[in-house]
């Protein structure tokens, strides 16, 4: 029999005054346990978490003997956790096993001893003579490196480039970095820690072998906080020459990665937003495509300080339904969340990528940048058909900022790069400091810090809006400002329902499997 429990605020364990879960099979053998159980999404029990699209940490633990009359057993050991989206719709996907596939991986990649690398390597695709479809990307992780590997981009470089940019494997966003390396602006696919392969939908497929599509592409695979080792990770792409109806896109939103995107310390909760303007989607979509395109996936995308994550849509002015959120993000499980229906974006609509953070354990400005430890607001759109589109994102006002803290004066020197993004003139106390030492000697209070936050939600925003090949639309540059919309969001009521209740239709099965190796039987007897 199966019973339900709940932990309190001290973790002792308890049972369950309402009995929510309700064993549908069970079965067991010499090795195995299995339990398959079901549960409302929505209980009304104070002491049941919602199940809903967001991730959920699945919390695993038990004993080689049956519960006791006494109490439960301690598991001692046998005790796990994996964060999962158990409302992941799943996919019809073809087998992929007699495909054809090439892989793109490093080669002993001599990762340092810090916080953080970016490595860059340029590979070329095989596929050259003939149109193909990419159906299903899977990443290839060094075994033993799976805390390694943060996240992997991969980018469309420039069609002029020729086999000599092969030999080239380098640190990303370094000053000696091979200039190859800039025309490598388009993102055409992205990974990320904790996810699995992706699989196309049957319709849509990932361009190969025509003049539009990537000859060179740059592998970029963030490494994060390793000792010194050497690593050949990388991903593998099944192909096939039976063409689907539609080629996918990929389009970056959110906030333009920058020291213009910056949290305060001490702050239990800070909101940033960035744009994928209405502007920029009007010019590009009217001139490409102006029937919209068709968004079937979208990866979420911040770094150790996020919390929850939320993809906005509005179309004439209203907000539709969240376009992708997860209300527990896990920076060490990002994949792609496939929508459950397709969302169509047409000319004229505004996305904006919501990002909720805690730093609460931190003392000074945490910074937009690429290392863990600073900050990321982003969102990748797998959409159909492609557009010549891959950047809609926005940078916030930056003087405004300024003037939050009390700058008056700033040098605007002649040699700006080396002294960005500028040096403070007045007043006296920030005399000669950089942005980021006068943003950490303000004295940040939890009220300062939502009242700065209620500030940077208002300012306007610089447009970014890029082609391919380092293009640009005519409305890149340009100052936009953002809609007014309703803050906090207002999330859709839940209706519960419970075993006492009416039956619901919202209801979730769950497979439980615990596997004992033939060397712990032996042991136990």
């Amino acid at each position: 029999f199966s019973q339900d429990y709940f932990t309190d605020e001290n973790r002792v364990l308890r049972k369950d005054p309402q009995q929510d879960y309700h064993l549908e099979y069970a079965m067991e053998n010499g090795t195995h346990t299995i339990l398959a159980f079901s549960r409302e999404l929505h209980t009304c029990d104070t002491n049941d978490r919602s199940i809903t699209e967001s991730t959920v940490r699945v919390i695993w633990a038990y004993h080689h003997t049956d519960l006791a009359e006494a109490g439960q057993n301690y598991h001692g050991a046998t005790r796990g956790t994996r964060s999962l989206r158990l409302l992941q719709p799943g996919r019809d996907e073809a087998s992929s096993a007699s495909l054809p596939y090439f892989d793109l991986t490093n080669r002993d990649v001599p990762v340092p001893d810090k916080d953080t690398t970016y490595w860059c390597q340029m590979f070329k695709i095989p596929v050259q003579r003939q149109k193909q479809h990419v159906t299903k990307v899977e990443p290839l992780i060094q075994k033993g490196h799976e805390n390694l590997v943060h996240h992997i981009l991969l980018y469309q470089c420039s069609s002029s480039l020729n086999d000599s940019v092969l030999d080239y494997g380098h640190e990303c966003y370094h000053p000696n970095m091979p200039d190859a390396f800039l025309t490598c602006e388009t993102v055409i696919f992205a990974w990320a820690i904790g996810g699995e392969g992706f699989s196309y939908p049957p319709h849509v497929g990932l361009s190969l072998g025509t003049a539009a599509d990537p000859q060179f592409v740059l592998m970029e695979v963030h490494y994060d906080n390793p000792s010194y080792t050497e690593d050949n990770s990388g991903l593998r792409l099944f192909y096939t020459p039976v063409l689907r109806k539609y080629d996918a896109g990929v389009i970056e939103a959110g906030l333009w990665v920058s020291l213009f995107h910056n949290i305060p310390p001490g702050m239990p909760e800070f909101v940033s937003e960035g744009h994928c303007t209405r502007e920029c989607l009007a010019e590009a979509l009217g001139a490409e495509r102006p029937a919209g395109i068709q968004v079937f996936a979208v990866l979420l995308h911040a770094h150790l300080a996020g919390r929850a994550l939320r993809m906005r849509h509005f179309h004439a002015g209203e907000e539709q339904r969240l376009l992708a959120y997860d209300e527990q993000f896990d920076f060490n499980f990002q994949e792609f969340q496939y929508l459950k229906e397709e969302r169509t974006i047409l000319p004229g609509d505004h996305l904006i990528t919501e990002c909720h953070y805690s730093t609460v354990d931190r003392s000074r400005v945490t910074w937009g940048g690429l290392s863990t430890r600073n900050e990321m607001c982003l969102s990748y759109l797998l959409y159909y058909p492609r557009i010549n589109l891959t950047r809609c994102a926005s940078i916030p006002d930056i003087m405004e900022q300024l003037h939050f803290i009390g700058v008056k004066e700033i040098y605007r020197p002649v040699r700006q790069v080396q002294t960005w993004p500028f040096i403070i003139k007045s007043p006296r106390q920030y005399k000669n400091l950089s942005f980021t030492d006068a943003m950490n000697k303000f004295k940040w209070s939890p009220s300062e810090g939502l009242s700065y936050n209620e500030l940077v939600l208002k300012l306007p925003v610089n447009v970014r809006c890029s082609k391919t090949d380092n293009a640009e639309w005519s409305i890149q540059g340009m100052t936009a400002l953002p809609p007014t919309i309703e803050r906090p969001y207002r999330t859709e009521p839940v209706i519960c329902s419970s075993s006492a209740g009416s039956h619901c239709s919202l209801l979730l099965t769950l497979l439980f499997v615990a596997y004992l190796p033939a060397s712990t039987m032996a042991n136990l007897g």
